[in-house]
């Protein structure tokens, strides 16, 4: 009876040891579990908070290719404006040129016309400001006055 007695305190405390052995199993597999599952929430907060910043970095990324495509845009009209500014002064020494040749032929081709005594050639000038000797601000003239 001994025998019996110590046999089946064997087997009780193997029984123990064993309950024992998966209650650590079951307690490590729990731990295990419960640190996964606080990684893949970190996990989950890095990626929401990696896509806010890259939605950022692109939203910053398109304000700076918009400020780059206005920048050229502005550049772009500056030199058009600037070739314009250029044109027109081409056309108005054109002009000039034109219109004092013109001035020269009508003195030169106008019987009504005397040299300055003192030599320039100037168009006279009466009191309201319209040459001498030119027939077609004296016709204006005459047709102001009767208004």
């Amino acid at each position: 009876m001994t025998t019996a007695i110590i046999v089946i305190l064997a087997i009780v405390v193997i029984i123990a040891a064993f309950l024992a052995y998966r209650a650590g199993k079951r307690r490590e597999l729990e731990g295990r579990r419960t640190e996964a599952q606080e990684l893949r929430e970190t996990a989950q907060t890095h990626d929401r908070r990696a896509e806010r910043e890259q939605a950022e970095a692109d939203r910053q990324a398109a304000r700076a290719r918009k400020a780059e495509a206005e920048a050229q845009e502005k550049s772009a009209i500056a030199r058009a404006e600037a070739v314009a500014a250029q044109e027109r002064a081409e056309t108005a020494e054109r002009e000039g040129g034109l219109a004092r040749e013109h001035h020269d032929r009508a003195r030169a081709i106008d019987p009504d016309w005397d040299d300055d005594p003192r030599g320039d050639d100037a168009e006279r000038i009466d009191g309201d400001g319209t040459p001498q000797g030119d027939p077609a601000f004296a016709d204006r003239r005459g047709s102001e006055s009767r208004r």
